[in-house]
């Protein structure tokens, strides 16, 4: 069954302040954002009506915005707040939220100094995002065609929309040929992560997970870090070079849409859906459905 277009649903759209029709949330064609790529977002996840680390999000879309040279209109605790607003008036408990900000119509050409800076919040009903199978048998991983740009190059350290246009390319590419997803290396040919989640890997009880020096340092990466640490589990950030992927046992991604899913190949190299990964995947989703920050 086709999916329904996300244009073209009942509901409503915290909107620049208000509430509006989700069909009458709409931008004009010449809008900065949709020409230059100027706009941020965020997502994250609602459980039993409360949204997961919800300060930490508004916090990095404000980062974001800022790093693309422009200032969102709204404090962190009025984004809280209309996201808060927005589950409320959807009527669901567990769902997945799109905050999203972004450089309007007033300027057309690459400067956009004068644009108005917009912000809207949409959620809907979003299961795992890797579906069922794949929490039980693990992913099929391709090795990207794209990688991840040097932080001197792109504005790697925010959330902009701009830096997935390779991982959309990279998904496309990966389920054309029959995987699931595909694991980005970084421009020094380093592995890097998934094309919307982080990486790690399980070897002899430790975990290792690449340095975020030129992609998102994600919150449910941290948070599944302070999991691992809790259970005394030793978890080590480094530079991890695809040659290394045959020596470990277990591989996992993490992210607010993936949580915590395994990985059960990546290329020809293949992972055990283990004890290690399934503890932290049922430790993850204890913590958001029992409480409402990570702290």
């Amino acid at each position: 069954m086709a999916q329904q277009p996300f244009d073209d649903r009942d509901g409503t759209i915290w909107y620049d302040g208000k509430l509006v029709p989700w069909r009458d949330a709409n931008v004009h064609l010449l809008t900065h954002a949709m020409h230059y790529a100027s706009a941020v977002f965020e997502g994250q996840r609602a459980y039993n009506g409360q949204i997961f680390a919800l300060s930490e999000h508004s916090e990095r879309l404000m980062r974001s915005a800022e790093i693309l040279g422009f200032t969102i209109p709204w404090t962190r605790d009025q984004i809280d707040q209309a996201c808060r607003d927005t589950l409320a008036a959807s009527g669901l408990t567990d769902a997945y939220m799109r905050p999203i900000a972004w450089r309007g119509s007033e300027q057309m050409g690459v400067a956009a100094q004068g644009s108005q800076i917009h912000l809207a919040v949409s959620c809907w009903e979003w299961g795992a995002y890797f579906g069922a199978e794949a929490l039980a048998k693990g992913l099929r991983l391709e090795i990207a065609p794209w990688r991840r740009p040097a932080p001197y190059t792109a504005p790697t350290a925010s959330k902009a929309a701009g830096l997935y246009m390779i991982c959309t390319l990279s998904k496309h590419h990966a389920t054309d040929h029959g995987y699931d997803d595909a694991l980005m290396l970084d421009w020094r040919g380093q592995v890097a992560e998934g094309t919307g989640a982080n990486v790690f890997f399980v070897k002899g009880g430790e975990i290792h997970t690449p340095t975020p020096d030129c992609f998102l340092d994600g919150i449910t990466r941290r948070t599944v870090m302070q999991l691992a640490r809790k259970r005394g589990i030793n978890v080590i950030e480094r530079a991890i070079w695809p040659e290394e992927l045959e020596s470990f046992e277990q591989c996992f991604l993490t992210g607010s849409a993936a949580e915590v899913t395994p990985v059960g190949s990546v290329g020809p190299w293949t992972f055990e859906v283990g004890d290690l990964t399934r503890q932290l995947m049922a430790d993850y989703a204890a913590l958001v459905r029992g409480a409402v920050s990570n702290s």
